[in-house]
């Protein structure tokens, strides 16, 4: 299961973004995903749930800027 949820989580850290298709909810939803997955790979242990959700933020937007 594991295996599945990686793979999952490269298709959706590849996949582009429209800033215009994304909603307020849309992003939140991507961002808390990305977050969970951080803190995923490193097995819940240790970290800092308010750090994953800035990098996630930060990963998120960094896509939603790049496609244009």
């Amino acid at each position: 299961m594991a295996k599945s949820k990686a793979i999952s989580t490269e298709r959706i850290s590849k996949t582009p973004v429209t800033a215009l298709a994304i909603s307020a909810e849309d992003r939140r939803r991507m961002i808390a995903e990305a977050a969970y997955y951080r803190a995923e790979r490193r097995g819940f242990a240790g970290g800092d749930p308010i750090e994953d959700w800035l990098t996630a933020e930060a990963e998120i937007e960094g896509r939603i800027n790049r496609v244009h």
